[in-house]
């Protein structure tokens, strides 16, 4: 079989999660890394038998191989516009760690730059890919729970404090290194968290009427800062233009789980797990109560690795739904925008 070489530029802690999902991929090869950190280039070399000529501590060096076919890019989120743009540069096809950049206008240069480019661009949630949204998507347009009206998602762990004795809690030490708490790396609750209940609330939105741009009104604005000087603690109300409302939360102070709750007419979709893809249970009004049983049978990074690369050795570099295209990272960073900054009004085109 066929397969598409992937290169990673950014070791860390999620691109460590990622490339898990090349194990059990058919039709991808891992083939290059670049880091500065000269152990966890061996660390891969070890894992994926990579060779030595594609272990990489420049950047540039990995944009520019030519056995490489599309680079996730994995770096802190204030590097990803401008690293975004140099793969863009080389025409390179490019997965990109959410959130994608970390203002509108840096998503707009990057829509500028693709224009006129046969280039794949996808921002990486990994949830879009998975088994369970697909049959979302179906439910939702059956209308077998009527007109869809209401949403909530949330998605928060408490990394602040810990259980003590007789219920106390207890502050935790925070890693000042930590990317999730620094402000100049694109820390705080809403880009790490928040992200994927904006985009969520934009896929279901365009469910619901495609042909209805994302237009909102986003109030209810709740922000609580840390001592670093990032949100920890987020909530928001966001109302579309097709009457579609959806309840927000984020932390990092708070075990908000990762559930959302759809609402309709005759009932709810209840998913437990939203982001990792696990049951779906619809609970209608009249105390009917059906559960739609999914086991993912790889690694959840794994149906997103294999979509992208099929696509791609079919010639497919057009991003198709529910996977985001460069339109909606541009919404979805609308969303956030205003959210970060209590901008109760705007348009998410």
């Amino acid at each position: 079989m066929e397969k598409l070489n992937w290169g990673i530029i950014g070791l860390g802690r999620i691109a460590d999660s990622f490339s898990n999902g090349f194990f059990d991929a058919k039709n991808a090869n891992l083939i290059a890394v670049a880091s500065g950190d000269n152990k966890k280039l061996q660390k891969y070399k070890e894992l994926f038998n990579l060779e030595n000529k594609f272990l990489f501590n420049n950047y540039d060096d990995l944009i520019k191989c030519k056995d490489v076919d599309i680079i996730y890019l994995a770096l802190p989120n204030n590097l990803h516009y401008y690293w975004a743009l140099k793969i863009i540069e080389n025409n390179k096809n490019i997965l990109l760690e959410k959130p994608a950049t970390l203002s509108v206008l840096e998503a707009l240069s990057i829509s500028k730059n693709l224009e006129g480019k046969d280039l794949f661009f996808t921002e990486a949630f990994m949830y879009r890919y998975l088994p369970q949204i697909k049959v979302l998507i179906e439910i939702i347009k059956s209308q077998e729970l009527g007109k869809i009206f209401s949403m909530e998602s949330s998605f928060g762990t408490n990394l602040l404090t810990k259980k003590k004795f007789f219920f106390i809690n207890k502050k935790k030490k925070i890693n000042i290194d930590d990317r999730k708490f620094k402000k100049e790396l694109g820390g705080g609750s809403i880009y790490d968290l928040g992200c994927y209940t904006t985009s969520f609330s934009l896929l279901i939105n365009s469910i619901l009427n495609k042909n209805t741009k994302n237009n909102f009104i986003i109030s209810d604005i709740i922000r609580e800062i840390g001592e670093t000087g990032v949100d920890i603690n987020s909530s928001a109300k966001l109302n579309f233009e097709n009457k579609l409302i959806s309840y927000i939360k984020c932390s990092f102070k708070k075990n908000l789980g990762s559930q959302t709750i759809i609402r309709g007419e005759k009932g709810e979709i209840i998913l437990p797990d939203t982001w990792k893809g696990q049951d779906i249970i619809i609970e209608f009004k009249n105390k009917k109560k059906k559960i739609i049983n999914f086991e993912n049978k790889k690694n959840i990074y794994t149906y997103q690795i294999e979509q992208i690369s099929s696509n791609l050795l079919n010639g497919v570099t057009k991003s198709l739904f529910p996977v985001m295209d460069i339109s909606e990272t541009i919404s979805n960073i609308k969303v956030i925008e205003s959210w970060l900054n209590n901008s109760e009004k705007n348009e998410a085109h």
